[in-house]
């Protein structure tokens, strides 16, 4: 079999030399004699690595000291609850827009807390096209704006920057943070799961406006609370070490492929051309409008449905590894975050060719 190469939505696949490295450095770590994973969270070793690679994602992502970054646990979904309860002080309602099943989720959560005014949803459309900025029914009083510019599932991505008007824009970048450059300076806070773009699984990243600290509700877990993440430099507890050592490990690849411009290009580059493949090629479809597609998560069907199973086999058999849809949704989804290759994104449109010529 070629080299395999894995398409999942998350745990992503993970840079080849990342795995080396780490695999070299499983038993001891520059000489300690101790793997990362057996180190003191608060001895000099693990507190270098921990130093480094927030310098090195501040450098990535071009954050100010105007704000905290955080690497907490839970993932992305903990922030569900996290951001409501930092974020809305002594006001009783936020704005959130609806792209798709983790928007949803973001809502029903922070509902706990307050009152949620959608001021959009795709929900009408099958979530396939993103909303006009000028059709949002925004409040007043909203303590921020939430949206989820990627929506992993459906495969559905903001083409813009939401103008908040002066209210906290809160963004879950989990599927998009690193694959490109962003202004970060046009959000109060942004959060990301770290198993796409950044590393494994278990550690999410925030970047806080540090104006925004200090507000959380009296019933706020101290472990959810921001300002004591931030005053504990994320060690209040015992933080995922090997997570945070890991993402460490990602930052400096990402600086040595020429950081998140050079990673931007790339992305952008990937998708085009598996997207140019799908709409030239009368047995994929895309459903989502050309204008709202994700770079880094690319949904199709087969226009024969009853052929899925055939396909997946067909690429398992190819090493063209977890290329199904969410169980949600179905069909088919190639995840090419940016330690996807190019040369996988070659592959499986070889492979899509193939299977329709001789299915077709």
């Amino acid at each position: 079999m070629s080299r395999a190469y894995n398409f999942c939505a998350g745990p992503a696949t993970l840079p080849e030399s990342v795995l080396v490295q780490a695999r070299d450095e499983m038993l001891d770590w520059r000489g300690t004699g101790m793997s990362v994973m057996e180190m003191s969270h608060r001895g000099d070793a693990f507190v270098e690595i921990a130093e480094t690679a927030e310098k090195d994602v501040r450098e990535l992502a071009g954050i100010s000291d105007d704000y905290a970054v955080l690497f907490m646990q839970g993932g992305a979904s903990s922030q569900f609850s996290t951001i409501p309860l930092n974020l809305l002080g002594d006001k009783t309602s936020a704005d959130y827009v609806n792209t798709g099943i983790w928007s949803t989720k973001a809502i029903a959560e922070a509902r706990r807390y307050g009152n949620v005014n959608v001021v959009a949803s795709s929900e009408g459309n099958g979530f396939t096209s993103i909303p006009d900025q000028a059709s949002w029914q925004t409040s007043a009083d909203a303590a921020y704006l939430h949206y989820t510019p990627n929506e992993t599932i459906g495969g559905l991505e903001f083409d813009f920057v939401p103008d908040s008007a002066g209210v906290p824009l809160v963004a879950d970048m989990s599927s998009t943070m690193l694959s490109r450059p962003v202004d970060v300076s046009k959000f109060g806070l942004i959060y990301a799961g770290a198993q796409k773009n950044i590393g494994p699984s278990g550690l999410v990243v925030v970047i806080i406006r540090k104006d925004l600290l200090g507000k959380a509700r009296k019933e706020t877990p101290t472990m959810m609370n921001y300002q004591v993440i931030a005053d504990n430099g994320s060690m209040y507890n015992t933080p995922a070490t090997y997570s945070w050592y890991l993402a460490g490990l990602v930052f400096k690849w990402l600086k040595a492929q020429g950081g998140v411009k050079a990673m931007g290009e790339i992305n952008r580059r990937k998708a085009e051309k598996l997207y140019g493949f799908i709409d030239a090629n009368e047995f994929y479809v895309n459903p989502i409008d050309p204008r709202s597609r994700s770079w880094m998560n690319i949904p199709f069907i087969l226009r024969d449905e009853a052929l899925n199973n055939a396909f997946l086999e067909g690429a398992n058999a190819r090493g063209l590894l977890n290329l199904a849809g969410h169980r949600s949704v179905g069909g088919m989804r190639a995840s090419i975050y940016n330690a996807m290759p190019e040369a996988g994104v070659d592959s499986l449109i070889q492979y899509m060719t193939e299977f329709a010529k001789e299915r077709g």
